[in-house]
């Protein structure tokens, strides 16, 4: 092992090395603190910005239809019929209103003065940083009579706000063209990705139509239009119709709410099915608060509450037995929780979590009123519901004793950790990675082959347990399952906690083919519904074994696609010998180490969940009992397969 040496340099730091970004240098200096990040993710970030500002024009009542087009050269237009952003004089800067929008950060309508009463835009960024990662971005504004246009380049001013005639239309259109300097890896945007999005803010804002137009393509022009006067009722619906699971009543549940001082609303959508998974998304101001919040945990205490108290009141629940769980109550439910506040406190930068106490206590006290209600007015849909919240506390019940079996078991054994793992000697989780190998015999070669100072190995064998159609009592004592579970040390479900994760990377290594295909499925299955975390925090990887292997004159040369074998068969020439590499098994411990096991050379993909519900649908679909719909999807996707394994 070898080790680079270290320099450091001496450097006066005074106040000369403070830089002062002026404009919206510090926007293309540091895109990643105003956007996420300048991957695809941060590409689509621009839309939604220009798209957020429609909405807020619609929230105040001045906007009821939103026109997104993707033009050739992915060019995006927004067009809204809104009050038109002003264009007078700003008293302070004593430039337009548009103008100091578009190039002045923390600038906008939305820090007081009456002009939004709620707002998700990016608290007045928004517009100037997609300004200032544009190549160049104009706006065209529609108000009073007036219609104006003015015409930026990397945020900077190129014309000045002109007057180009009178209209009797009213609204603003925005059209700018993401800058390759700042997106290097791509400015190519995904037709589905922003559908995904406007469909979700078209069931967060009811009656509001967004219409989504294609047009890079002319002889494949694609168009969308969404409009849901059921808001997030329609939500919900959509959600339990795409996975494709029997809801157990047929009406939705739909409740609302209002802060006493008229400072902030709440609206709730929530239907049981009859899977073992609960959906929960939430949003504050139309804005997707992925790490949950005041409006999440309120909710959910209130419905564990309100549950309990109905069951002890009807007798469902008996005077010894235990009070209800937060899991149990959640077991098969779909619920959509939007807020809308005039201060909305977000934790962090992305705003994925909700930090207002106050809409804790409106959300809690909206469920323990409404839910009581509803549930007393409706007792067989009631009754409907228990029934499926005992049968998860029985399962519940059986999993803790089968949990308490295990451990018992693991207790009397020499060791706890599973006897075919071979762990590594760093204890270090920051340094650690654990390859969950297909077979013995790949097994075998990666434990030669590994670096044992971090690399650890656990061979699997056969096939294991479908958890999409099993309760958390069918995972404890499974014999595939179970050996992943204790060597993670983790633990699953309610009692997972994080901070004992054993290894930093969770690294999947199974064969190229259909065999290894399913047996990542059913690993990544198991990861996103009993240790979520793992995924959500990027702790779960795929390895990337290579597909062949072509020798000439004793040098080898490795092709992970069909792609890349052509391109090295045509710089090879002639005199070559070509190997398929149908399992890990056929590679010798140095091959494996060379291709994919040595962090200098691997490949690897990280998992992530980019959208939860468009993954929890994926699952559902992919790996449940119903076969219609599984058979649909495939019907559906077929045509993008590449390599088909027969």
């Amino acid at each position: 092992m070898e080790f680079s040496e270290i320099t450091q340099t001496q450097q006066k730091y005074d106040a000369n090395q403070i830089q002062v970004l002026e404009g919206l240098e510090a926007v293309r200096k540091r895109p990643g603190m105003y956007i996420g990040s300048t991957g695809p993710r941060g590409l689509h970030h621009l839309v939604y910005e220009i798209v957020d500002n429609a909405i807020d024009e619609a929230l105040a009542g001045f906007c009821d239809k939103i026109d997104v087009k993707i033009l050739p050269g992915d060019v995006i237009s927004v067009l809204d019929n809104g009050r038109g952003i002003p264009v007078g004089i700003q008293p302070k800067l004593g430039i337009p209103a548009v103008t100091v929008v578009y190039t002045v950060l923390h600038a906008g309508g939305k820090f007081g003065g009456g002009g939004y009463k709620v707002s998700g835009g990016l608290h007045g960024v928004g517009a100037s940083v997609v300004n200032a990662l544009s190549e160049w971005l104009e706006v065209e504004v529609f108000t009073e009579g007036k219609h104006y246009f003015q015409r930026f380049e990397r945020g900077k001013i190129a014309t000045p706000l002109e007057l180009r005639g009178e209209t009797d239309r009213t609204g603003t259109l925005v059209r700018f063209k993401p800058d390759a300097e700042i997106f290097q890896e791509t400015t190519v945007y995904d037709y589905e990705t922003l559908q995904t999005r406007l469909r979700e803010q078209a069931f967060l804002n009811a009656g509001i139509h967004i219409e989504l137009v294609d047009e890079r393509d002319p002889n494949n022009r694609i168009q969308n239009n969404y409009c849901y006067h059921g808001g997030v009722s329609s939500f919900v619906e959509f959600i339990n119709k795409k996975k494709a699971v029997e809801v157990i009543h047929p009406d939705i549940m739909h409740f609302t709410a209002v802060a006493p001082d008229d400072s902030a609303t709440a609206e709730i959508a929530m239907q049981y099915n009859d899977s073992y998974n609960e959906l929960m998304l939430s949003f504050a101001n139309n804005i997707h608060t992925t790490d949950g919040g005041t409006h999440e945990d309120g909710f959910k205490r209130a419905l564990t509450r309100v549950m309990n108290d109905y069951a002890r009141k009807y007798n469902i629940l008996k005077e010894n037995d235990k009070n209800l769980s937060g899991e149990d109550v959640r077991e098969g439910l779909t619920v959509i929780i939007s807020v809308k506040l005039k201060e909305a406190q977000f934790e962090g930068q992305t705003k994925a979590r909700l930090g207002n106490t106050e809409i804790g206590t409106l959300v809690s006290n909206m469920i323990s009123d409404k839910l009581s209600t509803y549930l007393e007015e409706n007792p067989a849909t009631a009754r409907a519901i228990f029934d499926k919240a005992l049968a998860a506390s029985r399962a519940r019940e059986a999993a803790r004793k089968a949990r308490d079996l295990v451990r018992r078991k693991s207790a009397l054994e020499s060791a706890s950790l599973p006897g075919k793992l071979a762990d590594c000697q760093s204890r270090n989780p920051e340094e650690t990675e654990i390859y969950i190998v297909e077979g013995d015999s790949a097994g075998g070669s990666a434990k030669c082959g590994r670096d044992r100072r971090f690399q650890a190995i656990l061979p699997l064998w056969g096939k294991m347990l479908n958890v999409e159609k099993a309760r958390l009592d069918k995972v404890y004592g499974n014999e595939k399952l179970m050996p992943v579970v204790t060597a993670l040390g983790c633990g699953i479900g309610e009692e997972f906690d994080l901070s004992k994760l054993r290894y930093g990377k969770i690294i999947i290594m199974a064969d190229a083919d259909v065999d290894g295909s399913h047996i990542r499925t059913l690993l990544l299955t198991f990861f996103f519904r009993f240790m979520k975390p793992l995924v959500e925090e990027g702790h779960v990887y795929l390895a990337q074994p290579p597909l062949f292997r072509l020798t000439k004159a004793k040098n080898h040369y490795y092709a992970f696609s069909d792609r890349e074998r052509d391109k090295l068969m045509a710089e090879l020439g002639s005199n070559y010998e070509i190997q398929r590499y149908k399992g890990l098994g056929e590679m010798d411990a140095e091959q494996l180490w060379e291709t994919t096991m040595n962090p200098a050379t691997r490949t690897m993909l990280r998992v992530e969940v980019e959208d939860a519900a468009a993954a929890d649908e994926a699952f559902t679909i992919l790996m449940g009992d119903k076969v219609e719909p599984r058979k649909e999807f495939i019907e559906q996707n077929a045509k993008y397969v590449q390599n088909l394994d027969i």
